[in-house]
């Protein structure tokens, strides 16, 4: 869903890009170290803050590609450790968030009698899943799995709107309803195209 406006932002930094001094690679991992940073900020309880670091994080997850573009140097290894990274990443957030609502340090809500640090790891198992088919669907040789109402990009910023609006239960379980949609549609696009 917000592929298209991420082509479009790193497109324009594309010119920028090559001057930055750091690889594609490190550009990642301090991505990731920003999102552990964020899950432990998240942990205390300081949701907006976690939010803030999310949003920081996704800065380097977007200007990683634009220097391997700019640079020539993207890479099979480069896309898989990305790919990986995120999936840490979303993991590790969740987590912190699961840790503060569980040791009472974010105030915690329930949707249909279910605590929010239930529907958090409903969450994760909703990332998770819509990550893996895609990539289970590529290599059964659907050309594009691209698809989907919540992808990653859409996923972190509902999590940074509900963190910074304090409605971060309502928005985790918004990413459970949207991840487990977006696997509907990808195994429905999937079943179209192995057909």
């Amino acid at each position: 869903m917000f592929n298209e406006f991420k082509n479009i932002v790193r497109a324009s930094i594309l010119p920028a890009a090559k001057w930055i001094p750091l690889s594609p690679n490190s550009l990642t991992i301090i991505g990731l170290f920003i999102s552990i940073w964020a899950a432990f900020v998240f942990s205390t309880g300081d949701i907006r803050g976690g939010a803030m670091l999310i949003l920081f994080s996704g800065f380097f997850d977007m200007i990683d590609g634009a220097v391997a573009r700019a640079k020539g140097r993207m890479t099979a290894f480069g896309a898989v450790l990305d790919s990986v990274c995120d999936r840490y990443a979303d993991s590790i957030i969740f987590a912190g968030i699961m840790y503060g609502l569980i040791a009472g340090n974010i105030v915690q809500i329930t949707v249909f009698s279910t605590p929010t640090w239930l529907w958090v790891v409903f969450a994760i198992m909703g990332s998770y899943l819509v990550s893996y088919v895609r990539s289970r669907a590529e290599a059964a040789g659907v050309m594009s799995m691209n698809i989907g109402i919540a992808e990653r990009p859409e996923r972190m910023l509902i999590l940074v709107a509900g963190s910074l609006s304090g409605y971060l239960g309502e928005s985790v379980f918004i990413i459970v309803i949207l991840t487990h949609i977006t696997i509907i549609q990808r195994l429905l696009h999937a079943k179209k195209s192995l057909s």
